[in-house]
């Protein structure tokens, strides 16, 4: 984990989310809220089309610092939902995490993160802290 120093900025991990991903998170969480899977209802809402759940864009953020941490243990993860991954039904959209050590003590290594879908942050504050 020599990478976790503080100032040291995080190789960027793209993800490519699909509908059948949001489809298969649906199921594995429980969540199965229509504005994840059908363009019809999403944008009966003032969507601009479905959108991936929030929490597996979190999950995203995750699996980069699990990565950069040789899945070290997560103390503390979080973030605010600010704006939507749009997932099209053709292809996907890219989820883009990025990080930078803030700081490393007491056993503790802090990162801040940027989370964007083509070139827009779409998680507010997103925070790591992992046990090195």
């Amino acid at each position: 984990m020599s990478a976790l120093e503080p100032g040291a900025e995080l190789e960027p991990q793209d993800y490519l989310v699909t509908r059948a991903d949001l489809v298969a998170y649906a199921g594995a969480s429980g969540d199965h809220n229509p504005i994840h899977q059908d363009e019809a209802v999403a944008r009966m809402v003032g969507l601009p089309g479905v959108i991936a759940h929030g929490m597996y864009t979190m999950a995203l953020a995750a699996r980069a610092v699990a990565t950069w941490s040789d899945e070290a243990e997560v103390v503390e993860l979080g973030c605010k939902f600010t704006a939507p991954v749009v997932v099209p039904a053709e292809g996907g959209a890219t989820v883009r995490v990025a990080g930078t050590v803030k700081s490393v003590a007491d056993g503790r290594a802090t990162i801040a993160l940027e989370v964007t879908c083509g070139g827009e942050k779409v998680l507010g504050a997103p925070k790591a802290v992992v046990r090195v």
